[in-house]
């Protein structure tokens, strides 16, 4: 009942939203489709709370650098972008290409300062990444990356791309790792929920100056360490620590 009464509320609050920032995109600035979605974000996060029953309680705040710094979050579930921008009130994105699939997104993201780039990576999306983000760098605006491009499943994870340490080693902003067991109540795009307390807990920033390659195994190892403490919290369970899998573009590949 509480997963059919989250997606009687989801679907009209998505379009309705949508339509508006749409039109919102068409005026001077940023500042009304900004606050449209800053609507939107609160919707689903209070839809999530009172309709299916997920309470999100957040922990580190008192961690977080002041001025701009990259958030590098865990994704388990669709509802872990609402969540963290809701705890801000502008943050720029990262997102795949996909959404601009859905009709008028394309031009709210392109307003909004979104940073959107190719799903399958290679050179252009690497590119693109580059632009666009260091467009919300001169802006002064927090980015928002989940380095392992997709929704994974709890107790899984997926190879972390190395576009978050560009942005790091670039721009001299500071990392900051998230991890979160929100997949337990909402696991990736499902439809059922669950109801119960999920945290987004915001860890410890990544000091500046590091390589590539103790800068992307410090990462995974805090957001990964966290997420399986933060899991096992819930389930009572022992800490385990996460499979790596194939990506869904790897997947395919691989079974060409």
């Amino acid at each position: 009942m509480r997963s059919f009464a989250f997606a009687l509320a989801y679907w009209p609050l998505s379009i309705l939203h949508t339509l508006a920032a749409a039109f919102a995109a068409l005026t001077p600035g940023r500042g009304l489709v900004r606050g449209v979605i800053r609507s939107y974000v609160r919707s689903m996060v209070w839809a999530m709370r009172a309709l299916a029953g997920i309470h999100i309680q957040v922990r580190g705040r008192e961690r977080l650098p002041d001025g701009a710094f990259i958030l590098a979050c865990k994704h388990q579930s669709w509802g872990d972008g609402f969540s963290i921008y809701n705890q801000f009130d502008d943050l720029a994105f990262v997102t795949g290409d996909h959404l601009e699939r859905f009709p008028l997104l394309g031009t709210v993201l392109k307003k909004l300062g979104a940073i959107v780039v190719n799903n399958c990576g290679g050179s252009e999306a690497r590119k693109a990444l580059a632009t666009r983000a260091a467009e919300a760098h001169a802006e002064g605006r927090k980015i928002l990356i989940y380095p392992e491009g997709n929704l994974a499943r709890v107790g899984e994870k997926y190879r972390y791309r190395s576009g978050v340490w560009h942005m790091y080693r670039d721009f001299q902003m500071p990392v900051v790792p998230v991890a979160t067991n929100l997949g337990l109540f909402w696991s990736q795009e499902a439809y059922e929920k669950h109801p119960g307390t999920a945290t987004l807990e915001f860890l410890a920033p990544i000091p500046l100056g590091l390589g590539k390659d103790e800068f992307m195994a410090r990462l995974e190892a805090a957001v990964e360490a966290r997420t399986a403490e933060l899991v096992a919290e819930v389930t009572g369970d022992p800490v385990t620590p996460a499979v790596q899998v194939l990506t869904p573009d790897e997947a395919r590949r691989a079974a060409v």
